[in-house]
């Protein structure tokens, strides 16, 4: 598959880091250095802006290095770009450490993976079918 795409930032185009990657890392695309404190969040910027087909989605997903090494992650994850989204790709970094932060120019922050959808429509009824299952939700399974 191939996606147009404007780089407006000062780095290369994201990339796979090996030939199986799901993911292709996101820089920052700032001027100056952005600390973020404990429990802050903000929007970082790419410079990216891209153009998806219809049936597509692109997840902006955390890197585990960050999240594990620092515990800076992505808030809304996976944060979803809609393909009639044509604005600069922004990241919604969150520090959930107790140290700041500081997002430099360039550093990756973020994955980017492509991802096919199914749009839905909806048929209203008044039963739902019977599964074993049921309607046991979070951890009605138990530890074990």
């Amino acid at each position: 598959m191939t996606i147009e795409i404007i780089n407006n930032s000062k780095h290369e185009l994201p990339k796979y880091a090996t030939e199986q990657s799901a993911g292709m890392d996101l820089r920052a695309n700032i001027d100056t250095s952005i600390t973020l404190k404990p429990l802050e969040r903000a929007i970082i910027p790419t410079g990216l802006h891209i153009a998806l087909e219809p049936g597509y989605e692109a997840q902006v997903r955390p890197r585990s290095g960050l999240a594990a090494k620092h515990g800076v992650t992505v808030l809304n994850s996976p944060g979803t770009i809609d393909a009639d989204y044509r604005g600069d790709i922004g990241v919604i970094l969150c520090n959930c450490s107790n140290n700041e932060f500081v997002v430099e120019d360039g550093e990756r922050i973020a994955q980017l993976v492509i991802a096919k959808h199914e749009t839905v429509g909806w048929k209203p009824v008044e039963v739902l079918s019977d599964t074993e299952r049921g309607a046991g939700g979070f951890g009605h399974t138990g530890k074990k």
